[in-house]
């Protein structure tokens, strides 16, 4: 509950198609709220990320230039602070926020990280130890995970993210990886799942996120790696 009160009611009509949405939202989250808690929970969500947040944008005019004084800066050889291949990669391929990752005193006062960003990273990280924590389990623990998350639980291993319906995700994770060196445990894996995964990656960080508080020092155990695992199948796929 926010300190300041709610006294203000209105009423609102919603499409059926838009009300299913608000319905998915709120079951993925831990409290499942109210229809309209979930409603007031997304509203201040979309003031947050559109109010007065700065975003770097760049016209065209702006993108040749500085990919021109990259060039420029490559040619001759200088050598300096900033890295004009990651800038170049980063104008190509639209990852503007990695130039503010990269240079945070550069755009000093801006706050951006973006929602993908956040759930890429949370994605990534929840696999890192997914992995790490599988590969310390000994060959008995590694045979139980095997059986009690079948069919799931003889690759544990980051898939990735789907390639038709998900690329912007594989974008953002792939700069990660490769252009900014993070999670260097994924460097050089095809990213394509092939198939959807983000409802899947949903499930199973409503599983992890509790869990991530206690990790440190530690890595996951088999209890809690196969109950994440599990969270992969949808629950109508799931055995009683």
């Amino acid at each position: 509950m926010h300190a300041e009160a709610m006294k203000e009611r209105f009423e609102m009509r919603l499409a059926e198609s838009t009300l299913e949405q608000v319905d998915a939202w709120r079951a993925r989250q831990n409290d499942v709220p109210s229809r309209s808690e979930a409603v007031r929970r997304l509203v201040e969500t979309g003031l947050s990320v559109t109010g007065d947040r700065k975003q770097i944008k760049l016209s065209d005019g702006e993108k040749l230039i500085s990919m021109m004084l990259c060039q420029l800066f490559k040619n001759l050889k200088l050598r300096g602070d900033i890295n004009p291949e990651f800038v170049e990669a980063a104008i190509d391929g639209g990852h503007y926020w990695a130039l503010e990752w990269k240079y945070p005193d550069i755009f000093q006062g801006r706050e951006h990280s973006g929602a993908l960003v956040t759930e890429v990273l949370q994605v990534l990280d929840m696999w890192r130890f997914l992995e790490r924590g599988y590969r310390t389990l000994s060959v008995k623990d590694k045979k139980r995970v095997a059986k009690e998350a079948e069919p799931l639980g003889e690759h544990v291993s980051f898939d990735g993210f789907d390639g038709n319906g998900e690329a912007e995700y594989i974008s953002v994770a792939h700069f990660l990886i490769e252009k900014l060196d993070r999670f260097s445990e994924f460097k050089g894996r095809d990213l394509n799942a092939h198939m959807p995964t983000i409802d899947t990656h949903k499930r199973m960080s409503s599983v992890f996120e509790p869990l991530r508080s206690t990790l440190a020092g530690r890595e996951l155990n088999a209890p809690e790696i196969i109950e994440i695992l599990k969270a992969r199948l949808h629950p109508s796929r799931r055995k009683p």
